[in-house]
Parts: C-alpha cells; sequence; structure tokens
C-alpha cells in the first residue's frame, strides 16, 4: 500500500492515472499528453506499474496500459477509512 500512496504523490502520475481512468492507452498516446521527455514518461509508468495502481499489456509493438481498478480502491477504502476513524 505505501507504494501506491508514493506512486500517488506525484501529479504527472494522477494525471496519468485519470487519463487511465478514461480508456487503456499506449505509451506513446500517454507521452503524447505532456511536454516531458518519454523516458520520463516511462520512468512515472515503471513506478505505477510497481505500485499495481496499472498493468500493461503488450500489443504487438505498443505497450498499453489499463488502470488496476482493485488496487485503487483498496487505497480508496483505507484512506477513507483513516478518514471515519478521526476522533473516535
Amino acid at each position: 500500500m505505501n507504494d501506491a500512496f508514493k506512486a500517488l504523490s506525484d501529479p504527472t502520475r494522477r494525471q496519468i492515472l485519470q487519463m487511465l481512468r478514461e480508456q487503456d492507452l499506449s505509451a506513446g498516446q500517454i507521452a503524447d499528453q505532456f511536454n516531458i521527455s518519454k523516458p520520463s514518461i516511462s520512468h512515472h509508468l515503471n513506478l505505477l506499474k510497481q505500485a499495481k495502481l496499472v498493468t500493461e499489456e503488450r500489443q504487438g509493438q505498443n505497450r498499453v496500459y489499463s488502470l488496476n481498478m482493485t488496487v485503487v480502491q483498496e487505497a480508496m477504502g483505507w484512506f477513507l477509512g483513516m478518514l471515519g476513524t478521526k476522533g473516535e
């Protein structure tokens, strides 16, 4: 869970997750939306993958990324649970 929160701490990675919420995207499609280098986007995607927030599937020459809703929901559940116990 700690890896997920570390990954979520970066605004670029949060923006990537928002994009993947809409649809699965290739690394190139994701990179086209940012004004940073492709190796930087690759680094962000690898961190999201390590945190299990996204999954990667090879489709021919492309790597297509999808949002892993199970881990996102677990992280949100933990976070909301922490808010609910405040003051108890």
